[in-house]
């Protein structure tokens, strides 16, 4: 009973060393990246080892990344208008938003689920977690939120979005994203191409800007029309 007991003990012991080692790491992790940028992230190891393994499928990686200074101000615009637009309000969530989803999705039980991901979250479910529903990556994905908002400005928060987030099948980033649909640099951008770039963020690997949908030309008119409304309350 006393080997059982020491055994346990020890086992704690470990169990408790290992999470403050995590801890501690978690945090090195997002104070480096507050400067450095940011080499791949899970979801773009998953989406490789997916092509990889799917032989219909055309192996796709491309990524650049660039200064937020390298991307065209319409850009950080158009995802805020469509993705966030309480973005440099809030300190990482927006509760209303949160709130209204919620009761959705309890009217709307067995249907689709809604969510209410702030570009915060987003960042951080994008940088550092896997791609789940799970109460266990949601809850690493609070936890990571509230690091970047406390470590990172917003400014850094929209320039490692910008740069992380999957904009197309294999395609990563606003770099890569301009040049593969409109064959130019990101700071190029008019306001009509970073709306439609916005457009398809919400689900990147079905809808292409290859050959935009009716629906898609949809949101990018009502995604401009935010922009408008939007203009001169924008400031980095």
């Amino acid at each position: 009973m006393e080997k059982l007991k020491e055994y346990f003990k020890r086992f704690f012991v470990f169990l408790a060393k290992l999470m403050l080692l995590l801890f501690g790491l978690s945090i090195v992790c997002v104070i480096l990246f507050r400067f450095v940028p940011i080499p791949i992230t899970p979801l773009m190891v998953i989406r490789m080892f997916e092509q990889v393994t799917d032989d219909k499928k055309e192996f796709r990686f491309k990524k650049d990344w660039v200064s937020f200074d390298e991307i065209s101000p319409n850009l950080p615009m158009a995802v805020i208008s469509s993705e966030d637009q309480l973005f440099l309000d809030h300190n990482g969530f927006d509760v209303n938003a949160i709130k209204k989803a919620m009761e959705y999705n309890k009217k709307k039980k067995g249907k689709k689920v809604k969510g209410a991901s702030t570009i915060s979250q987003q960042t951080a479910k994008n940088v550092f977690l896997w791609p789940s529903r799970t109460y266990l990556r949601k809850g690493f994905e609070v936890y990571f939120t509230v690091l970047i908002e406390l470590f990172w400005n917003k400014k850094r928060i929209m320039e490692v979005y910008l740069n992380s987030i999957e904009m197309g099948d294999g395609i990563y980033g606003a770099q890569a994203a301009s040049l593969y649909y409109f064959n130019k640099d990101a700071k190029n951008l008019n306001q009509g191409e970073a709306a439609l770039i916005a457009a398809i963020l919400p689900n990147p690997r079905k809808w292409s800007l290859i050959k935009p949908s009716g629906y898609l030309f949809g949101r990018k008119a009502w995604i401009i029309q935010q922009m408008n409304n939007l203009e001169g309350e924008i400031k980095f």
